[in-house]
């Protein structure tokens, strides 16, 4: 299969194939396109902007030095978003910041998704990002995956390295203190 028979069509296709060609004009093109979304993908993982800025420039050097990997079966974003998360993670073990490691917690907690509230319903979204940063690593990423990534359960227990199981009960785990956060820091508003 070449370039132009991939499964997925790239709306920046002629930039990526510049690139695959070491043309380092389309490099800096496709850096602009895609910087921001993935440098807070990083950010939401690391939770360091210093950092961030430095996984994320890796991440790309590393996606262009390994874009003939890219078959086109996922979008070139979907494709880029890995690798940073990846590479998040890994920089995140080596800091052995995931220290209260999610495979302890493997019980099964059930949620009981009718519970919200009128009031839950009206946080702000700065709010609930700023609290997201504030949870602990573990939920941190796990939380940031499945809501804002948009990684289902499988998908999260492959990047993480845990079960499906123990990634819902961490997601449901960091929903509730999430919740139990905003609802303090609404407490402490009013």
């Amino acid at each position: 299969m070449n370039k132009q028979e991939s499964i997925y069509k790239n709306i920046h296709q002629d930039i990526i194939d510049r690139c695959m060609s070491g043309e380092q004009k389309a490099q800096f093109q496709l850096y602009k396109l895609y910087y921001k979304a993935m440098y807070n993908t990083c950010l939401r993982i690391v939770n360091d902007s210093l950092e961030a800025e430095d996984i994320m420039q890796e991440s790309f050097l590393k996606a262009f030095e390994k874009l003939n990997f890219y078959k086109g079966e996922v979008s070139f974003g979907a494709w880029l978003k890995k690798i940073v998360i990846n590479h998040s993670l890994d920089e995140l073990r080596k800091r052995k910041l995931i220290t209260d490691s999610i495979e302890d917690s493997v019980y099964e907690i059930k949620e009981d998704e009718n519970e919200e509230t009128t009031e839950e319903n009206n946080w702000k979204a700065e709010e609930i990002k700023e609290q997201i940063n504030n949870l602990p690593d573990g939920y941190r990423i796990v939380i940031s995956l499945y809501l804002i990534e948009g990684y289902d359960h499988d998908e999260i227990s492959e990047i993480l390295n845990i079960s499906s199981s123990t990634s819902r009960s961490q997601c449901a785990r960091a929903k509730r203190k999430l919740i139990e956060c905003l609802k303090d820091k609404l407490e402490k508003t009013n």
